[in-house]
């Protein structure tokens, strides 16, 4: 089923049902890369029971339409792919299923989909299959002491994991071959078909993002950032606005060219001897990229449905069409639905969950 969302106002929402009528198809089954890093910890027990709480249905088959350019066949490398990269963490694996489930529902072309997940628990290798049998995807095993001594504390906990950096690594991790990446957070949905984002015109820029330039963007930066003219000046002559990374479009080729990895690394060098900044992951992006991507539609990242990093009270989502729904902040749509103290957009994204609670 697809479904279409258009939002009018903090409590209605007009869902259109479209019915299609997909094929079984049998595709190639997935491989993990870097096998000689994997199996030495697909052994391990402590992995396996990480994730034996978690119970998902099997999804259903999604299948191209006629439209759609033959079945790609070729693999990682098939130039008419879409790439998508998605981080499986224990504990927002229920949301990055969901976020897969949207994307599946939504494309006119899912087979032509192709899943990069990111793990420091290769056990979910193994739970993405069963839940996603006909699912293109492979699994990359990111070490977390290649950054552990990099990262600083945060204004909340669940930003200082290390997971959540192995976006920086996408280049590294990821064949040569994939010349460009949707990157994707575990908290969200996708509502519109994904190869309209993947056909983003980059104009030579690095990443493309939706920007808010709204924002108060000082208050991303200590006082002591902005008190020092070695930092504040950083941002001098170009529009730096703040953008979610969240939601980013990004080229591989340009970023492996120059070396941003390294850039972001000596930024978070920095951020430990210094305390220029006090979010996570964000902010090394926004002294590299802010004023200088490519603008994307802000129907692309509906971001802020999980309120503040305190509080994490219920939000609106803002004034124009949607297509993809985030729910960035400390408030989860699985976490309050189960609590029963959902927000009114959580009810949006249960449909597209596959948990299956036990008794």
């Amino acid at each position: 089923m697809l479904w279409v969302v258009k939002f009018s106002g903090f409590f209605s929402a007009v869902i259109a049902l479209v019915v299609l009528s997909p094929s079984p198809q049998s595709l190639h089954p997935a491989e993990a890369i870097r096998s000689s890093q994997l199996d030495g910890f697909l052994n391990q027990s402590t992995s396996f029971q990480s994730i034996d709480r978690f119970s998902f249905r099997v999804s259903s088959n999604f299948s191209n339409a006629d439209e759609c350019a033959g079945r790609n066949r070729g693999g990682v490398c098939d130039p008419s792919l879409v790439h998508v990269a998605i981080t499986l963490d224990v504990e927002y694996l229920r949301g990055s299923v969901a976020a897969v489930h949207s994307i599946l529902q939504h494309s006119t072309c899912p087979e032509s989909v192709f899943f990069h997940f990111l793990v420091s628990d290769t056990s979910l290798d193994a739970l993405v299959r069963s839940t996603f049998p006909q699912l293109k995807f492979k699994v990359y095993y990111f070490d977390p002491e290649i950054v552990r001594s990099l990262i600083s504390t945060s204004v909340r906990q669940a930003l200082e994991q290390p997971l959540n950096y192995a976006r920086n690594y996408l280049a590294e991790l990821l064949e040569p071959c994939v010349k460009r990446v949707i990157y994707l957070d575990s908290d969200l949905i996708v509502v519109d078909d994904v190869a309209k984002l993947w056909r983003t015109n980059l104009a030579g820029k690095t990443i493309g993002a939706p920007e808010y330039c709204h924002a108060n963007f000082t208050k991303y930066f200590t006082s002591r950032f902005w008190s020092s003219s070695r930092f504040s000046t950083i941002f001098s002559g170009r529009r730096a606005c703040y953008f979610n990374t969240g939601v980013m479009m990004i080229d591989l080729v340009k970023w492996r060219r120059f070396e941003y990895t390294k850039q972001i690394e000596k930024w978070m060098e920095i951020q430990r001897r210094e305390r220029i900044y006090e979010l996570g992951s964000l902010p090394p992006f926004l002294l590299i990229f802010a004023g200088n991507l490519a603008p994307i539609e802000h129907r692309w990242n509906q971001h802020g449905l999980g309120g503040d990093n305190v509080k994490g009270s219920c939000r609106d989502v803002h004034s124009g069409p949607v297509s993809l729904l985030h729910w960035s902040g400390s408030g989860k749509p699985w976490l309050r639905l189960d609590a029963k103290k959902a927000c009114p957009l959580d009810s949006i994204w249960a449909p597209y969950d596959l948990y299956q609670h036990t008794q």
